[in-house]
């Protein structure tokens, strides 16, 4: 009966490599082979509705996927990246969240199945201990009907497991809802602050202009005139500061970019504003430095 044994030992082979072919699948799935891309198809575009980063045309996701660009150049892995956006964005804006429940079934069955064909391999196909005692007229013990024993059953043990992960694999397939986005609002915030980090204030400016369309307040305002300062965009600055000035006539913040514009191009004004702005705010963490720019005038 040994073609019976091998048979089993064929069939449990070919599942076990299959199993095993399926996790190396699963592990090198990389999204395609442009690597911002490949990065940028698992993130969320907070500004739309249900299409990844890597799809979308909104001024956010263009951002964003920069953003994988640049952290891609300094070195970072993929998985580097995600947590960085998770961190400032929460895990509402990955495409796939962690994997859990009947995810990591897919992922442990093969690991299991491996397993499991190596031990019942180990034990029946092991040749038997052979003893030098004197040999007495004993009939052997049944091993071969044990060791067809043990194939049926580890047979019947894979299929078990195929049939589980493919039921695990059928309910995944099921559409799920899908939680709601990061706040576009926020991230366009979040992505102004990290872009005027890297100096980049013309792209900076953009995104508090997506933010204000969304939500118009004077906090977003201010940091979009203070993005334009630094831009170099005078004359952009001033109309924002004066925006937020006609609501809020005592904004410390907005009489300061106000007065830093109006020093910018040269007005008479400047030096009224800054004056009007220390007076209102003494303690401002920039008065020192307003205080010595009058004193050395123009």
């Amino acid at each position: 009966m040994r073609w019976r044994a091998a048979l089993a030992a064929l069939v449990l082979t070919a599942l076990t490599a299959a199993a095993g072919a399926g996790l190396v699948r699963s592990a090198n799935d990389s999204g395609g082979e442009d690597p911002v891309r490949a990065v940028a198809a698992g993130l969320r575009c907070p500004a739309c509705q249900g299409e990844s980063v890597a799809d979308s045309r909104s001024p956010i996701a263009a951002a964003m996927r920069q953003v994988v660009a640049d952290q891609l150049a300094q070195g970072r892995d993929r998985d580097e990246i995600r947590q960085w956006f998770v961190q400032r964005y929460g895990a509402e804006v990955l495409t796939d969240p962690p994997a859990g429940g009947a995810e990591l079934l897919l992922w442990a069955v093969p690991a299991l199945t491996l397993l499991a064909g190596g031990y019942a391999a180990l034990r029946t196909l092991r040749p038997p201990a052979t003893s030098t005692a004197p040999t007495t007229q004993v009939r052997p013990a049944p091993v071969g009907r044990a060791a067809r024993r043990a194939w049926r059953a580890g047979s019947v043990g894979l299929v078990a497991l195929v049939a589980s992960v493919a039921v695990a694999a059928g309910a995944l397939d099921r559409p799920s809802p899908q939680p709601p986005p990061a706040d576009p609002v926020a991230v366009a915030v979040q992505l102004g602050r990290d872009l005027e980090i890297q100096d980049r204030y013309d792209a900076a400016a953009q995104m508090y202009r997506e933010a204000l369309r969304d939500r118009p307040d004077d906090a977003i305002r201010l940091r979009l005139a203070f993005a334009l300062l630094r831009a170099g965009d005078t004359t952009g600055a001033e109309q924002t500061a004066r925006d937020v000035l006609a609501r809020s006539p005592d904004s410390p913040d907005g009489l300061l970019v106000l007065g830093l514009a109006q020093r910018g191009s040269r007005s008479a004004e400047a030096a009224r504003t800054l004056r009007r702005f220390l007076a209102v705010d003494p303690e401002h963490p920039a008065a020192g430095e307003i205080s010595r720019l009058l004193a050395t005038g123009p």
